[in-house]
Parts: structure tokens; sequence; C-alpha cells
């Protein structure tokens, strides 16, 4: 088993990414459509994991006016439980460390609670009480 995650940098790659959201927020987990994408898709730095050139996996990260938040976290069902979460996390932090426009900023995220356990490997910690998204449970989670 091959896992790689890579940059999007082209549209193609990006349209694999929406289709993997798609999968798992809207069919999966009940999301609008309309609440899945956003105005901040062109301005986002986009990734995509591959298990063997297959793409089953997605993020993005973003600056806000609070931080770095990475978002939009997506692996297919067939897929988890193979480390393309924790693939995904590290290439993504890896990047934000990397990008002169986030230095210095509170690295954050909004977690499904499913999720929390993924995060807090990476040393996330949860900030606050538990809210709702998307009719979806979270924490919010910042990088001690």
């Amino acid at each position: 088993m091959n896992l790689r995650v890579e940059k999007i940098t082209d549209k193609e790659l990006l349209e694999e990414a929406f289709k993997i959201r798609s999968q798992v927020f809207v069919l999966e987990q009940n999301v609008n459509p309309e609440q899945e994408r956003d105005e901040w898709e062109a301005s986002s730095t986009h990734f995509l994991a591959f298990l063997d050139e297959i793409p089953v996996g997605t993020a993005r990260w973003r600056v806000t006016d609070y931080g770095a938040k990475l978002e939009r976290f997506a692996v297919l069902k067939e897929a988890r439980g193979m480390g393309v979460g924790g693939a995904l996390v590290a290439a993504v932090l890896e990047n934000i460390n990397s990008a002169p426009e986030a230095f210095g900023k509170t690295k954050y995220l909004h977690s499904q609670l499913a999720a929390v356990p993924l995060y807090s490997k990476f040393g996330f910690e949860k900030v606050g009480e538990m809210f709702e998204e998307c009719h979806i449970h979270h924490f919010k989670m910042e990088l001690a």
C-alpha cells in the first residue's frame, strides 16, 4: 500500500477533492451541499491523499482573523483506518509551518467528535464547549 499526500495545484485534482468531500460530508453525513462548499475555496490551500494512486482523502487550510485554520478533512469510508487522516494532518501542518502568511499564527480547527483523538496525537487540545456545525457535534481545537 503506497500512501502519499500532495498539495493540489490544478483544477482536475481540486475536482477530485470536491468529489471526496461530497461523498463524505453530503452523502454520508447529510451536510447541505450549499454549506459544504464556501467562499474560501479559492483562497485555501488544498491537499489530496492517494492510496496506490487512487484519491481517497482531502483537506485544506486557510488564514483567518484568528489564525491558520485546518479544515475540510475527509477520508473515503473504504480508506479509513489506513493512516490517511494522519498523513493529511502531517502534510497540512508541514505546509502551514513553511507558509510566511501563517508565521506566528495560532493553528486551530473544528473537529468532529470522532476525529478528536486523531488531532490530539498531533498536539491539538480542545478549547471551550462542544458545539454544533452543520448538525454535527464539534470541538474547537488548538495546537498547544
